[in-house]
């Protein structure tokens, strides 16, 4: 199964579970999701990946060495899509400022624009394509999701379009050479 990409979202955080935005805050995971993030192992035993990538950030680490890949070759590329004014704040809060905010539409004061996401999503693609086999990539829900849509061929913005819950399994793949989600939010 060359040229495909599992990509691992983080156990549950303080901030995931309240819905406050999280980039670059490096937040540990709940004990819940810790437990989840174990459970991963299970599911991904048995396939050989010929790349193990992580973000940075301690939550998408930790959730690699709970699923079982403590190697896990960090990637600054998976940073999460950087909030900047915004970070550690709800979207409804940020919306009695701005109207119908949404990081895919608008941008961050002080944040990453979204042309930035998508040549670090690209990089990323690209060395998926390049492993020679499968990837696993443990990471963060808007990056992922942005990762997903360039894979795809899509803009950044249409990543929200792919909703991305916490310690889940998605994969990426081809139906003949056209790149396809295989399985999403699992």
């Amino acid at each position: 199964m060359a040229d495909s990409a599992f990509l691992a979202r983080h156990g549950a955080t303080e901030w995931s579970v309240s819905g406050r935005h999280t980039s670059r805050t490096d937040l540990p995971l709940l004990p819940e999701g810790e437990q989840v993030a174990r459970g991963l192992a299970d599911r991904l035993a048995g396939t050989a990946f010929a790349e193990v990538l992580t973000s940075p950030l301690l939550r998408a680490r930790r959730t690699a060495e709970l699923a079982g890949f403590p190697d896990a070759e960090v990637c600054d590329d998976l940073l999460e899509w950087g909030y900047g004014d915004y970070e550690g704040r709800t979207t409804a809060e940020i919306r009695e400022e701005v109207p119908d905010w949404t990081v895919w539409t608008h941008p961050s004061p002080g944040g990453e624009p979204a042309a930035a996401v998508a040549a670090r999503c690209d990089r990323v693609v690209a060395r998926i394509r390049a492993a020679g086999g499968p990837v696993l990539v443990f990471a963060h829900g808007h990056v992922l999701r942005a990762l997903a849509a360039r894979w795809l061929g899509l803009p950044v913005a249409d990543g929200r379009l792919f909703r991305l819950d916490t310690a889940t399994l998605s994969e990426l793949g081809h139906e003949r050479e056209t790149p396809v989600l295989l399985r999403w939010n699992s």
